[in-house]
C-alpha cells in the first residue's frame, strides 16, 4: 500500500514559485518604455513625411488636418511625371552602383593585403582618409575637374563618391578579414592552391557578409549624398537629393512636392536596409570578439 508523505511546513516556501524582485520588474518596464519612446521618436518624422506627401500645402499648414484629411496624389504626379524624376532616379542609381562596384573591386583586395601582411602605414593612411570630411575637398576637386572639363559628367560624381566609399569599404573589410583564421588559407595552399587562388576560392566566399555590409553602406552614402552632386553635377546628371532642392524657392516652399520627393528617395533605401539587415549586423560585428 502506497502512502503519501506530507512535507513539513518549512518546505512550503522552497517549493513556491519565486517572484521576480520589484527592482527587476521596474527595470524591465523602464526598458520597454524607453524603447517605445525611441521608436516613436524615429518613426514620427517618417510618418509625418509620408502623410504630408498626400496633402496639399493648405492642409499641411492646418493643424486640424494632421491625421484626418482628404488625400491627393497630385504631389506624386508632379514629382514623377511633370518634373521627370525617373531620370533623376536613374542618375542616382547609376552613380551609386558604379561608385560602389568600383570601390569594392579596389577596396576588398586592398583590405585583404593590409590585413594579412600587417601593412600598418597603409592602414593609417586609409584611416586618415576615412576621418577627413569630403566636403573640405570640394573646392580643390572643382578646380581640378573643371580644368579637366569633367564637371557635369557622371565620371566626376563617381570618383568623388569613391573617395568616401573606398576608405569605408577598406576599414570594414580589414576587420572582417582579421576575424577569418589564416589556417584555412594555409591548408588550401598545402593542397596546391596559390595565394591568389586561396583568396579567391576560400577567403572571398567566406567574406560575403562583410562585402555585403560594406557595399550596402557605400551605396546608401552615395544615394543620399547631396553636397558633391550639388557642386559637381550638371543638368543632365542631377541626382535625386539635388532634384529635391528644386522645390525650395526664394519666395516659398512646395511642402507637398518636397515631402513626396523625399518619400521617393527614402523608400528604396528603407527596402534595401530591411532585406539586408542581417548582413549589415553580421558584417559590422565581425572581429569584435577576436582574440
Amino acid at each position: 500500500m502506497s502512502t503519501v508523505t506530507e512535507l513539513p511546513e518549512s518546505f512550503a516556501p522552497v517549493l513556491a514559485p519565486r517572484r521576480k524582485p520589484l527592482r527587476s520588474r521596474a527595470y524591465k518596464a523602464f526598458r520597454v518604455c524607453a524603447l517605445v519612446v525611441v521608436v516613436l521618436a524615429l518613426l514620427a518624422p517618417l510618418a509625418w513625411m509620408v502623410l504630408a506627401s498626400f496633402k496639399t500645402n493648405v492642409d499641411i499648414y492646418d493643424a486640424a488636418k494632421s491625421l484626418v484629411f482628404t488625400p491627393t496624389f497630385e504631389n506624386y504626379s508632379n514629382v514623377l511625371q511633370r518634373n521627370n524624376y525617373f531620370v533623376f532616379i536613374f542618375n542616382s542609381f547609376w552613380v551609386a552602383f558604379a561608385s560602389t562596384l568600383l570601390s569594392l573591386l579596389l577596396g576588398v583586395p586592398a583590405a585583404y593585403a593590409m590585413s594579412r601582411f600587417s601593412m600598418q602605414r597603409s592602414a593609417l593612411v586609409v584611416l586618415m582618409a576615412r576621418i577627413i570630411p569630403g566636403v573640405s575637398l570640394l573646392v580643390p576637386w572643382y578646380y581640378v575637374f573643371s580644368n579637366l572639363r569633367m564637371v557635369g559628367g557622371f565620371s566626376v560624381l563617381i570618383l568623388s563618391h569613391m573617395f568616401v566609399a573606398l576608405p569605408l569599404i577598406v576599414y570594414i573589410m580589414m576587420s572582417y578579414f582579421d576575424s577569418l583564421p589564416v589556417e584555412l588559407e594555409e591548408s588550401a595552399q598545402v593542397d596546391g592552391l596559390s595565394p591568389i587562388g586561396a583568396f579567391r576560392l576560400i577567403t572571398l566566399p567566406l567574406s560575403l557578409p562583410g562585402i555585403m555590409t560594406a557595399g550596402i553602406l557605400a551605396f546608401i552614402f552615395s544615394w543620399n549624398n547631396f553636397m558633391f552632386a550639388l557642386v559637381l553635377s550638371g543638368a543632365s546628371t542631377k541626382t535625386l537629393p539635388v532634384a529635391i532642392f528644386d522645390f525650395v524657392s526664394y519666395a516659398s516652399i512646395d511642402w507637398g512636392g518636397l515631402m513626396a520627393a523625399a518619400t521617393v528617395v527614402t523608400i528604396p533605401i528603407m527596402v534595401i536596409a530591411l532585406f539586408t539587415q542581417k548582413y549589415v549586423v553580421s558584417g559590422l560585428t565581425a572581429g569584435a570578439t577576436k582574440g
